[in-house]
C-alpha cells in the first residue's frame, strides 16, 4: 500500500530517459558517465556519452537538481524509452537515501505518474525526438524493480537480474559484480571479467583481481578468450594475453550497422565499377598555388579538395547520375541538390558524413566544410544528422598508400569514387616519357540508375577536369 510518504518522495525524484538520439533506432550503448550519485545538475548539463548505430553523441539533462540514481553501469545496451538516471530535484526535502532505496526497492511509477519534461527549444542540435513519447518508446519485457546503478552493489546487482529475467541467484554468473573503473581496466588488459575469481566484499571483482587474472598461467593451454568490444578511442585493441589463440569481439554499434548496410547495399543494388588512370600534375600544381592564395587563408587545401570540385562539376554536366532508387514506388528519384559524402576512418569504424548542399559552396567554403567534416569524424562528434541524407560519396583510399579498390555504395546512393594513391610514375606527355604525378579513379555505380555510358561519360568528365583543371571554371 502506498502512504504519503511514498508519494512525497516519488514526487521528488525525475527521471531521464534514453531519447531516440537518432532516425528511429531503438537503441544505444552507455558509453561514458560524466556525473555521479550526489553531483548537482543544471538544465542542459551533459551527463552521459552514448552510442547508437550510426555515431556517438553527449546527453544533456533537461532540468536541475542531485543525481540520485544512474540506473545502467557503463558498456550497458539500453533500449530507447528506458530510464537511465533518476533525479533529486527537491534535495534536502526528505530522509530517504539510496542505499536504502537499493535495499528495499519500490515499482517505479508509470509515465502517466510522472510525465517526461519537454526539453528546451533549440537546446539539443545531436538529439532526435528529445523525451520520446511513451507511444514511441521500445522497452524491454521486465520483472521486479528498476536497474541497477553505475556502481554496482550486490543488491543492485539482484535488482538488475530481476529486471532482465533473471533470479538474484543468477546474477553474479550473467553479469560479475565491479565498478565501472575495475570494468574498464578488464576491457584494456583484454579480461573477461567472468573467469576473474572476487576477493571483493559481496563478490565485487576488485582491481588486484583483475590484475592477478592477468598474469600468464604457469602452462598456459590453447584457450578461447573473449574480450569486450574496444572502448571508443584512437587507442589499438589491447593485447590479448599470454597463451590466448583468439579474441572475440562482440559486433554493436556503429561496427553492427556498417556491416548491415554493406551487405544489403551489396546484395540490392547492382553494382558496377569502371576505372581510369589519370596524370594530375596540374592539379598537384593548383593544390600547391592555392595554398599560398590569401583568399584561401585558414582552410586546408589539398587533392581532396580538388577531386571533390571536380566531382560536383562533373554531377552539373550529368545530373542523372546524382539520384536514387525508391522500391517501394518503383520510381528513380533524381536528386536537384548534392550531398557531397565523405568516406572517413575513425577509431568506432567507417562513417560517411556528408556536405549538406555541397554544390552551392564556393572553393573556400567546401574546403572550410572539409575540414570541419573530418576534425569532426576524427574527434567522434559526428551526429546522425550529418550523415542522413547524402547523395554521392568519395572514399580516399590513397592515404592509406591503395592504387583503388571496388567500393561498396552507401546505401540510398546512386555512386561511389575511389581515389587511389597519387604517385610520381613514367607517364607519357607531349610526346616524351616523363616523370608525372599519376592516380587511378574508381567509380562503382548502381546499373539500375546509371547506364554504362552514363556511368563512363561520368567518370571522364571528373578525370579530365583532374588532367585540366582550368576545366573547373570553363565547365562550371
Amino acid at each position: 500500500m502506498t502512504t504519503m510518504t511514498d508519494t512525497s518522495n516519488a514526487a521528488r525524484f525525475r527521471e531521464f530517459k534514453m531519447p531516440d538520439v537518432g532516425e528511429g533506432l531503438t537503441e544505444a550503448e552507455i558509453l561514458k558517465w560524466f556525473v555521479q550519485p550526489g553531483d548537482t545538475v543544471t538544465d542542459g548539463q551533459v551527463v552521459c556519452e552514448v552510442e547508437t548505430a550510426k555515431a556517438a553523441v553527449e546527453l544533456p539533462i533537461p532540468f536541475d537538481g542531485v543525481v540520485h540514481e544512474l540506473r545502467f553501469p557503463e558498456g550497458t545496451t539500453v533500449d530507447v524509452g528506458e530510464v537511465i538516471i533518476a533525479v533529486d530535484v527537491a534535495p534536502g526535502s526528505g530522509d530517504e537515501a539510496p542505499a536504502a532505496a537499493a535495499a528495499e526497492p519500490v515499482p517505479a511509477a508509470e509515465p502517466e505518474a510522472e510525465p517526461e519534461p519537454e526539453a528546451p527549444k533549440g537546446r539539443q542540435p545531436v538529439l532526435v525526438g528529445y523525451g520520446v513519447a511513451e507511444s514511441s518508446t521500445k522497452r524491454r519485457a521486465r520483472k521486479g524493480t528498476e536497474a541497477a546503478p553505475a556502481a554496482v552493489s550486490p543488491a543492485a546487482a539482484a535488482i538488475q537480474g530481476e529486471m532482465n529475467g533473471h533470479g538474484p541467484a543468477a546474477v553474479a554468473e550473467a553479469r560479475p559484480l565491479a565498478k565501472p573503473p575495475v570494468r574498464k581496466l578488464a576491457k584494456d588488459l583484454g579480461i573477461d571479467l567472468a573467469t576473474v575469481t572476487p576477493t571483493g566484499e559481496g563478490g565485487v571483482v576488485t582491481r588486484e583481481d583483475v590484475h592477478a587474472a592477468a598474469q600468464p598461467a604457469p602452462a598456459p593451454a590453447p584457450a578461447r578468450t573473449e574480450a569486450p568490444a574496444p572502448a571508443p578511442a584512437a587507442a589499438p585493441v589491447a593485447a590479448a594475453p599470454a597463451g590466448a589463440r583468439e579474441t572475440r569481439i562482440p559486433v554493436k554499434g556503429v561496427r553492427k550497422a556498417i556491416a548491415q548496410a554493406m551487405v544489403g547495399s551489396a546484395f540490392t543494388a547492382p553494382h558496377v565499377t569502371e576505372f581510369v588512370t589519370v596524370d594530375v600534375t596540374r592539379t598537384m600544381k593548383l593544390v600547391a598555388e592555392l595554398k599560398e592564395d590569401k583568399d584561401m587563408a585558414g582552410v586546408r587545401v589539398n587533392p581532396l579538395l580538388i577531386i571533390a570540385k571536380a566531382l560536383l562539376v562533373a554531377i552539373k554536366r550529368n545530373p542523372e547520375v546524382n539520384a536514387a532508387w525508391d522500391e517501394v514506388n518503383q520510381e528513380i528519384v533524381l536528386k536537384h541538390y548534392v550531398n557531397l559524402g565523405i568516406a572517413a576512418a575513425t577509431p568506432r569504424g567507417l562513417i560517411v558524413p556528408n556536405i549538406k548542399d555541397a554544390h552551392d559552396q564556393t572553393l573556400p567554403q567546401l574546403a572550410a566544410s572539409l575540414g570541419e567534416l573530418v576534425s569532426t569524424a576524427r574527434e567522434g562528434k559526428t551526429s546522425p544528422a550529418a550523415m542522413a541524407g547524402g547523395t554521392v560519396t568519395i572514399t580516399n583510399v590513397g592515404v592509406f598508400g591503395v592504387d583503388t579498390g571496388t567500393p561498396i555504395l552507401n546505401p540510398g546512393e546512386s555512386a561511389i569514387l575511389a581515389v587511389g594513391a597519387i604517385k610520381l610514375q613514367p607517364w607519357v606527355h607531349k610526346g616524351k616519357v616523363k616523370a608525372r604525378q599519376v592516380t587511378t579513379l574508381a567509380l562503382s555505380f548502381d546499373h539500375r540508375l546509371i547506364d554504362g555510358e552514363l556511368g563512363s561519360r561520368f567518370l571522364a568528365d571528373v578525370a579530365a577536369i583532374l588532367e585540366q583543371p582550368k576545366r573547373l571554371i570553363t565547365w562550371a
